[in-house]
């Protein structure tokens, strides 16, 4: 919304500067996008009249004037197609300096001097328009400044508003709300009904009322549309961005901008029998006023005559009952369209008109007859003629309901943060139009006008209060609370510190959506009902994910794609599991993993990732809560997981989560051409640990022994390093499995494992006979269990 400050100022005009002006609009909700001049910085620029022209004698297209400015006669040279005797236009003298620092001075064109300029629109930085001279009224006042005569001291301001404040789309709603920041007088437009001259009506139906509940239309007979728009009407329409087009139009477009009611006006000879309102038949065509034929879907409303279709419903006319200069009847329409109705309509063709954007965001559906009046007014004024009654079809049943707001004196103390005096609050929301009711308890009854139907709820009106008291203005209060430090459990991991953990393991951590494609749900999870949306944001976002697996590989994919060859990325959020009924939600934590062991670098090796790699992290998150030894790691199956390269974590004898390479089938199937490992865990089974405990270190010697045993190659070495735990006794201090060998002088179904054993008693030394017995008690119950023996 584009409007002139000086017109603003016509209607309310607070003692306020134009920064400060746009400063407390802004920060009332309606932001200032731009304050714009609406004309270049010049001087000595005065109405001149043109006395007489004649043909250059050395040149066909300049002309050779003597211009007038009210005292004396000046001869000039001009090349403007229309200059001609008689016509009054900016007269720049000489010493007057125009837009980009340009001076007139005395010169000579083709042997003839030129005492000044005569100038264009363009050249002061009015408009664009460069065509010719900028002509102004006839009876503009010779000598005069340009400056005050066109009141060019004045600047556009462009407003952005939210799609709720349509009633600001108007000078009214404008004056309005300035009225009530500053507490200044308003002098809305006095609209007095004009009395009916004649008495020629056009029938209107109304066949789509939920779509129009109230139209209205006035036939206007004897109009003279050769007869100039004012001065005033026309820099006032263009300083709002409108361009002047004829008496008719202008006169319509000034009332939308003066009321807020978007207008039409018909040529009557075109209307064949009444005005119906009514929804497009599917595929009728329509030509529009900027010449585009449209065919009409049946969910559009147009106004239509007995025979075809006149205009689109609150977004353009047609071309063939638009008014023209031939035109001598008009019949003006004033209406009310739902906005859920027109909404999108115009979009959808392509098109996007003044009357459109403000149907969209909803009209006053009060104001049609006051715009009616006015438009008439203005009519009768400009360009004659003779009024005839104003048609009314209304529907009541289809008009918006607006409900009274009761509003609480400890509501508003509770939103804002402060008590706002009775007296105030009355008189901000009088000021807006609101019909204020005191019950004098604190207590107030608010009826809602018809422009702000946006306005339902208490905080709606909260929300109005505050922003016209100004939250500049409004204290600053911070929250009190009692701040008791919460007992920290020192048995249970936290989630920030495994997020640390995986980062310095050069993990980066990744956030995807809680909804993935059905189709890599059936993926990860075959057989499986995925939980889905009922109103999800796009097809390929309607399943809710049972892992975090899939937002994984997809970010995998899309680093990869992007030749990012060495990704590693975790996760922690919740998977859906069931259905509404029964449905389980869990914390995990996931991660996945591609490409090289080591960043790229000379020192570093160019070895791929592996299981092993993926299970080393995986420890090292099991160990940060103090409870390593809890856990377990079995062999597993998972249809998302490689069957050989797949293990599941336990947690005595739970299933906490799994670690393992994706399955060949679904890394072809996703596009991905190298290994690829995962793991997941519940995270409420990650972080519960145990409480550390300190151990006096013993200043007695260690005792180590070494066993290679040879096992079959089926048995889990996690088997054969519990029951070693078992066996050792309590004053084994460090078990480790430290390596596997299958090869020559090992049978091919059997496997080597070495691990070394360490003993330290904290009071003594240990002696030989002790560890040997327990050594023998070892490998005995190990070759009971497990059929091993000592490798030779």
């Amino acid at each position: 919304m584009k409007f002139s400050e000086q017109w603003l100022r016509s209607w309310v005009n607070p003692q306020v500067s134009r920064d400060e002006l746009v400063a407390r609009l802004s920060m009332a909700g309606l932001e200032v996008d731009a304050v714009i001049p609406v004309a270049g910085v010049f001087s000595g620029v005065v109405v001149g009249e043109v006395l007489s022209t004649e043909q250059h004698p050395d040149a066909d297209k300049l002309r050779v004037c003597q211009v007038s400015n009210g005292s004396e006669t000046f001869q000039v040279v001009c090349g403007a197609p229309n200059v001609r005797p008689g016509l009054k236009i900016p007269f720049a003298m000489i010493g007057a300096e125009l837009p980009g620092d340009f001076k007139i001075k005395k010169a000579k064109l083709r042997g003839v001097e030129s005492n000044g300029m005569l100038c264009s629109a363009k050249e002061l930085e009015i408009s664009d328009d460069n065509a010719g001279l900028m002509e102004l009224a006839a009876d503009a006042p010779v000598g005069a400044s340009i400056r005050d005569y066109l009141e060019l001291d004045d600047a556009s301001i462009e407003i952005g508003l939210t799609p709720n404040r349509g009633d600001c789309l108007s000078l009214t709603g404008l004056a309005r709300e300035v009225g009530a920041l500053y507490a200044a007088p308003v002098t809305f437009v006095d609209v007095k009904p004009v009395a009916p001259s004649i008495d020629d009506i056009r029938s209107i139906e109304l066949l789509a009322p939920s779509a129009c509940p109230r139209y209205l239309g006035r036939v206007i007979r004897n109009v003279d549309l050769s007869k100039p728009t004012p001065l005033w009407m026309v820099e006032r329409l263009r300083r709002s961005d409108i361009r002047s087009i004829d008496a008719a139009v202008d006169i319509t477009n000034y009332v939308m901008l003066e009321l807020g009611q978007p207008m039409h006006a018909f040529d009557l000879d075109e209307i064949k029998g009444g005005i119906r309102v009514r929804m497009a038949e599917e595929g009728e065509k329509l030509v529009l006023l900027d010449g585009q034929e449209v065919a009409l879907r049946g969910d559009t409303l147009v106004i239509a005559d007995h025979e075809r279709a006149l205009a689109m419903a609150g977004v353009m006319g047609g071309e063939h009952s638009g008014v023209s200069e031939k035109t001598r009847d008009l019949f003006l329409e004033s209406a009310f369209f739902d906005n859920i109705a027109v909404a999108g309509k115009a979009r959808s063709y392509g098109l996007h008109t003044d009357a459109s954007h403000r149907y969209e965001r909803g009209v006053d559906f009060a104001l049609a007859r006051r715009a009616m009046e006015r438009a008439t007014e203005l009519l009768l004024q400009i360009v004659g003629g003779q009024a005839g009654p104003v048609t009314e079809q209304v529907s009541e049943a289809h008009l918006p309901k607006l409900e009274p707001v009761v509003l609480r004196a400890e509501r508003v103390e509770q939103m804002l943060g402060m008590k706002m005096d009775a007296t105030e609050i009355e008189r901000l929301l009088s000021a807006l139009e609101f019909q204020v009711k005191s019950d004098g308890e604190g207590r107030w009854t608010v009826g809602v006008p018809s422009h702000r139907f946006d306005v339902s709820l208490e905080v709606d009106l909260i929300e109005e209060l505050g922003r016209l008291y100004g939250y500049t203005r409004l204290p600053v209060r911070y929250p009190q609370a009692r701040l008791a430090p919460n007992n920290k459990s020192e048995t249970q991991a936290e989630l920030p510190a495994l997020r640390r953990l995986l980062i310095a393991r050069d993990y980066q951590e990744a956030i995807t959506y809680s909804f993935i494609d059905p189709k890599w749900f059936e993926l990860f999870h075959p057989g499986v009902k995925p939980l889905t949306l009922a109103n999800p944001i796009s097809a390929d976002m309607a399943a809710m994910r049972a892992s975090l697996w899939p937002g994984l590989v997809k970010a995998l994919q899309h680093n990869l794609n992007r030749q990012q060859t060495r990704v590693r990325l975790f996760e922690s959020g919740l998977r859906f599991v069931g259905q509404l009924e029964g449905l389980k939600q869990e914390n995990m934590l996931a991660g996945v993993i591609c490409g090289g062991r080591q960043p790229e670098g000379w020192a570093n090796v160019r070895d791929n990732v592996d299981f092993f790699d993926m299970k080393a992290d995986v420890e090292a998150l099991l160990a940060s809560a103090s409870a390593a030894d809890s856990f377990t790691f079995v062999p597993g199956e998972h249809p998302a997981l490689h069957p050989g390269q797949t293990a599941r974590v336990e947690r005595e004898g739970e299933l906490v989560g799994y670690v393992g390479a994706l399955h060949p089938e679904l890394a072809k199937a996703l596009g991905l051409d190298r290994p690829v490992y995962l793991f997941e865990l519940v995270l409420g089974e990650l972080v519960r640990g145990r409480l550390p405990k300190f151990s006096e270190l013993s200043r007695f010697p260690e005792v180590r022994r070494d066993l290679a045993l040879v096992v079959n190659r089926d048995v889990p070495a996690e088997s054969i390093l519990a029951t070693i735990r078992e066996e050792a006794g309590e004053w084994l201090t460090d078990l480790r499995l430290f390596d596997v060998y299958q090869g020559k002088g090992i049978d091919p179904l059997g496997k080597s494992l070495a691990v070394g054993l360490t003993w330290q008693h904290p009071s003594r030394t240990l002696n030989d006979d002790e560890v040997n017995a327990t050594t023998l008690q070892i490998v005995a119950s190990l070759e009971q269990r497990f059929n091993a023996t000592l490798r030779k």
